[in-house]
């Protein structure tokens, strides 16, 4: 087990690290003392959320979770109620709108299974149906009175008449049932939506990064067109946190994911990377270019003012930092981001509010002191 009585952040489990005692009472406490002695030592919230977060991340049974969990610790000391959020929206969320699919999924088989047993009734009709005119095709051969071709005629006609509501029953059926299934479809394109998207800002999620970036990526190393990465972060979004409580930092998130949704057109990704840090993936668009974009879009942060919505009191701009990368012919998706994060940290590091590129000096000294 963990423990957590030094107030000390507990020993960081593995990306599919599980505790192993002897039974599913013992073992499930066990899961729950870490939950809440990380939450302790991290001095978070105890609220669902986060016990859920941590109650997983004990188990080691989400190791998505556990990467992006350990890398954030490792990189910043800490999880902000911004990175806790998105932790939560992007890995265990998922699982949520998962049984959602599962459920919309069930209702489309039961559509389907009930028109095709409306279709088996109708087909087993026809048959019956092509059965009756054949016999009295053949009643009709050998009648020789008016009375028996009236009695036979009779016959077609009451067929006749089953078979014509058989078919606009049918006909019906199909009718809701395409309306049904349209609507299924619908709500599974809207799930699936949902799932991409990141519900504080409305950009893409980290879920929704990590598949484009990968697919733009390769994309553009099979046709040699460039590609540029943009990686920023808001700063001192912790000021704002404490100086004016969460609400106001999620009106940050919110501005910043404004000025991209006005800024970024096209084919551009845009994405909540992960707490107050954001990316951009710019297909189609070379080192200078992307330089360009990043300074227009930190412009167009800049330029709105943050407003306390409770008493209108005006709390300042807010400025971000931003890095800029490139693909080269020998990268991987990885490697683009390290640099785009490398010159993030430069930016920070080198007063804020600011663009770097890995072709800046200032990168080259970060990618140094790093080594240091």
């Amino acid at each position: 087990m963990i423990a957590a009585e030094s107030g000390q952040c507990c020993p960081l489990l593995g990306d599919g690290a599980v505790i192993k005692v002897l039974d599913d009472y013992e073992r499930t406490l066990a899961f729950a003392e870490v939950a809440l002695g990380q939450i302790k030592s991290l001095r978070q919230t105890a609220i669902p959320r986060n016990y859920e977060i941590w109650y997983v991340y004990a188990t080691g049974y989400n190791s998505p979770l556990n990467k992006i969990i350990n890398e954030t610790l490792a990189r910043n000391g800490k999880l902000t109620e911004a990175d806790l959020e998105q932790i939560y929206d992007t890995y265990l969320s998922q699982i949520k709108t998962t049984e959602r699919i599962d459920k919309v999924g069930s209702r489309v088989i039961g559509e389907v299974d009930a028109v095709m047993t409306l279709i088996s009734d109708a087909l087993g009709m026809s048959a019956s149906y092509d059965e009756r005119l054949s016999s009295a095709a053949q009643k009709l051969s050998h009648a020789e009175t008016r009375d028996q071709v009236k009695a036979i005629a009779e016959s077609l006609m009451k067929s006749t008449i089953e078979m014509r509501e058989t078919n606009k029953a049918l006909q019906d059926r199909l009718s809701l049932s395409k309306t049904e299934i349209s609507n299924l479809q619908q709500s599974l394109e809207a799930i699936r939506a949902e799932s991409l998207t990141d519900p504080l800002t409305g950009l893409g999620n980290r879920k929704y990064f990590d598949r484009s970036i990968e697919t733009a990526v390769q994309a553009a190393l099979a046709s040699g067109e460039p590609l540029s990465l943009l990686m920023f972060d808001i700063d001192h979004f912790k000021s704002f946190n404490d100086s004016y409580g969460h609400l106001t930092g999620d009106q940050v998130l919110r501005l910043v994911g404004m000025s991209l949704k006005q800024t970024i057109k096209g084919q551009d990704i845009t994405a909540r990377y992960g707490g107050e840090e954001f990316a951009v993936v710019l297909p189609n668009t070379a080192l200078r270019q992307a330089l360009t974009v990043a300074d227009h879009i930190r412009r167009a942060v800049m330029a709105k003012e943050l407003k306390k919505k409770s008493t209108g009191e005006i709390l300042g701009r807010v400025t971000i930092s931003v890095g800029v990368s490139m693909l080269k012919p020998d990268d991987d998706t990885d490697s683009l981001i390290e640099r785009a994060d490398a010159c993030l940290y430069a930016a920070k590091r080198n007063g804020r509010n600011r663009v770097i590129c890995e072709a800046d000096p200032e990168y080259a000294a970060e990618t140094q002191f790093q080594v240091a």
